[in-house]
């Protein structure tokens, strides 16, 4: 069976934040992620993983635009300047909190000139930090209309452009199902370039269980495909409290 991580961002949410890392704790999780940890001193939540005995696997970047805005922008033309100048703060969170990856946002664009802007970008992140890991995600286009990377092929087809090895695909089992009908299909086929995965029921995007993915069939072949890395819990619980969402975990 996989090893399992609780998004924090999605999961606990009943909780104040600095709150869930305990709870995490307290219901066996060894590894977390936080979607976009900037609103919170870094210092802190460092203090939040390190007490609670945690991992801290992955964050989002680039950091959202608090005053509006898209929250991902790395393959939007007109934002490459923002990209690299926002990278460099990313980096400075993560020389506290040493997430083992980071998942670079694409946006909202599409063509020729939003690949090439995405590929220059992931370029500039890795040899920015080489010995950062980081990742990038197809997301379905029902819940992020225009989204650049909504394809697995596309993703695949940035990565070989990218060419380098701290850069990896993420492949998260809600969005396969929505992108391509069968996630496990999905995984067959994709799951070699993945370094990171993440899980959430389709199509209500809640704890597996319900919806057309077999995740015990799922986790059967992640566990035969020899993946050795996190499975992250990226839902949000049908539940009051979180705790009583994961059935299926145990």
């Amino acid at each position: 069976m996989p090893r399992f991580a609780a998004n924090l961002s999605m999961l606990f949410t009943e909780l104040p934040f600095m709150e869930r890392f305990a709870a995490a704790a307290d219901a066996g999780f060894e590894a977390v992620e936080i979607l976009f940890p900037y609103e919170f001193a870094a210092k802190d939540t460092q203090r939040a993983i390190l007490s609670n005995g945690l991992q801290l696997l992955l964050i989002n970047a680039p950091p959202p635009n608090y005053t509006g805005g898209t929250p991902g922008y790395a393959a939007m033309p007109e934002m490459a300047d923002r990209f690299q100048r926002d990278m460099r703060r990313v980096m400075r969170y993560a020389e506290v909190l040493r997430p083992r990856m980071i998942h670079v946002m694409a946006g909202y664009a599409k063509g020729a000139e939003a690949q090439e802007t995405f590929v220059k970008n992931l370029q500039f992140a890795a040899d920015l930090a080489p010995d950062q890991r980081f990742t990038i995600e197809p997301l379905n286009a029902g819940d992020q209309p225009g989204y650049f990377l909504d394809d697995y092929e596309l993703a695949v087809e940035v990565l070989d452009a990218v060419d380098r090895p701290n850069v990896g695909l993420q492949y998260d089992a809600y969005h396969a199902q929505l992108i391509h009908g069968d996630a496990a299909q999905v995984w067959e086929k994709f799951g070699p370039r993945a370094v990171h995965i993440q899980i959430g029921a389709a199509p209500g995007r809640c704890e597996p269980g319900t919806g057309p993915v077999d995740f015990t069939d799922l986790f059967t072949k992640i566990d035969n495909s020899g993946y050795s890395g996190w499975v992250s819990a990226e839902y949000t619980p049908s539940t009051v409290r979180t705790e009583d969402s994961l059935g299926w975990k145990r």
